[in-house]
C-alpha cells in the first residue's frame, strides 16, 4: 500500500493568499495598503518563490529596503512561500491644479512653499525639499518666485544667464540634479528689481510659463514630477496673483515657533484655503537649539508653535528642523544640506518631510484631462 501523496497547494491559491497577506500591510505614509491603492503591479509564485512588483505614487527610494522587509515578513508567513523577491519603482501621477488652471507643459505637479513672514528659512526649506525629492527618485525643478529678493542662485551656486534656444523661451540650468530658474539669473550683478506689483506678477508668470521645464524630446521628453515654487513672503497682490492664476497643485507653509511668525504664517495658510489650494502641511524651522559644546537644548523662539498651528488647521506637521549653524553655512556656500551632507541627520529630516509631503500629494485628486477623449460637435447635415 503506497502512502498518499502530500497535498500541494495550487500556485494560484498561493498567489491569492500572498495578495491577502499584502492587504494587511498599510503603506507607512498613506495608511492605505498597496493592493487597495492599486500600486501592486504583479505578484507571482513559482517554486515557492514569490515575486512582487510594486509601483509607488511618491518618491521614497531610501525606504525601499525597509518596505522590502515588511513585504518579506508578510509573505514568508504564508505556507508554501520560502523566498520573496520585491521590485520597487516610482510613478508620480499628474494631479488636478487649483481652480481648473491649465497645466504647465513639462510639469506634472506644482508645489508652492510659502511663509507669511520673511526670515523663517522658507527658501532654505524649499531648496532642500526639492533636492530631497530628487534624492528619493523624482524629477524635480525649482522656481524662485521672489522677484525682489531672489536667493536660489546663491543657494545652488548658479551664475550666468540661462540659454534661450529660440529667443522666446528659456531653458533653466540644471544643478545637483534639479532644474532651477530665478530672476537672479536674469538681472546684472544682482541689481535691485524696482517694480510695482503688476510688473512683478507678470515677470513671475513669464518665468513660470516661458521656461522649458522637463527634458527635451531629444532627451526622452520626460516631464518634471514636481516643480517646487519658492514664493516670496507675505500675502499681497503678487501672492494672490500667483495663487489664482498659476496651476498650483498644493502648498507647504513654513514658520518658526515664534508667535509673531505664526501670526503671519496663519494668514498665508488661510490664503491658500480661500483660493482652494490644498495645504500638505506645516514645516517648523528653528524649533530647538542644541548647544554643540554641552548638548543642552533651548527653545529660543518658543516651543511647538508649528505643531499647534497644524492642529488648529487640521493639517500635518511635516517636520521640525533645529536651529543649526550648518544649515545656514551650507546654503550660503552654494552647497545645501542635501548636497553637503546627503547622508547626515539633517538631510534625513528633510527627506522625511519630502516623502510625507509627496505621499500626501499622491492622495489628491488626479488630473485626467490628458487621457479624456475629445468631443467633437458637428452640425446636422
Amino acid at each position: 500500500m503506497t502512502a498518499p501523496k502530500p497535498e500541494v497547494t495550487p500556485v494560484n491559491a498561493l498567489a491569492s493568499a500572498a495578495t491577502d497577506a499584502l492587504r494587511a500591510i498599510p503603506d507607512p505614509l498613506t495608511g492605505q495598503d498597496w493592493v487597495s491603492g492599486r500600486q501592486l503591479q504583479s505578484l507571482t509564485v513559482e517554486g515557492g518563490t514569490a515575486r512582487v512588483a510594486i509601483k509607488l505614487g511618491y518618491p521614497a527610494r531610501s525606504q525601499w529596503p525597509a518596505y522590502t522587509k515588511q513585504v518579506q515578513a508578510a509573505l514568508l508567513a504564508v505556507e508554501g512561500i520560502g523566498a520573496v523577491e520585491v521590485n520597487w519603482s516610482t510613478e508620480v501621477k499628474t494631479h488636478a491644479a487649483s481652480r481648473g488652471q491649465a497645466l504647465l507643459p513639462g510639469v506634472k505637479n506644482v508645489l508652492a512653499v510659502a511663509s507669511g513672514k520673511g526670515g523663517v528659512g522658507k527658501s532654505t526649506t524649499a531648496v532642500n525639499l526639492a533636492l530631497a525629492l530628487a534624492a528619493e527618485g523624482a524629477r524635480v525643478g525649482i522656481l524662485d518666485a521672489d522677484i525682489y529678493g531672489p536667493s536660489q542662485p546663491l543657494m545652488l551656486g548658479l551664475s550666468g544667464k540661462p540659454e534661450s534656444p529660440d529667443g522666446k523661451t528659456i531653458t533653466p540650468p540644471s544643478r545637483f540634479g534639479i532644474q532651477a530658474m530665478s530672476m537672479g539669473l536674469l538681472v546684472e550683478n544682482q541689481a535691485a528689481t524696482i517694480w510695482r506689483g503688476p510688473m512683478a506678477s507678470q515677470a513671475f508668470d513669464q518665468l513660470l510659463r516661458l521656461s522649458n521645464w522637463g527634458q527635451t524630446p531629444e532627451e526622452g521628453g520626460q516631464p518634471l514630477d514636481y516643480l517646487v515654487v519658492d514664493l516670496p513672503p507675505g500675502t499681497g497682490d503678487i501672492h494672490l496673483s500667483i495663487s489664482q492664476k498659476s496651476p498650483l497643485t498644493a502648498a507647504i507653509v513654513v514658520t518658526t515657533p515664534q508667535d509673531i511668525a505664526l501670526l503671519d504664517a496663519r494668514k498665508g495658510l488661510q490664503m491658500f484655503e480661500k483660493v482652494s489650494v490644498p495645504v500638505l502641511g506645516v514645516v517648523e524651522n528653528m524649533a530647538v537649539f542644541c548647544c554643540p559644546n554641552c548638548g543642552h537644548e533651548e527653545h529660543i523662539f518658543g516651543q511647538d508653535g508649528g505643531k499647534r498651528m497644524a492642529e488648529d488647521f487640521k493639517v500635518p506637521l511635516l517636520g521640525a528642523m533645529p536651529l543649526d549653524l550648518k544649515i545656514r553655512l551650507q546654503a550660503d556656500s552654494g552647497q545645501p544640506t542635501l548636497v553637503a551632507e546627503p547622508d547626515g541627520k539633517l538631510a534625513g529630516l528633510y527627506k522625511a518631510m519630502a516623502r510625507q509631503a509627496a505621499a500626501a500629494l499622491a492622495m489628491l485628486p488626479k488630473d485626467y484631462s490628458g487621457v479624456m477623449p475629445g468631443v467633437a460637435v458637428q452640425p446636422k447635415p
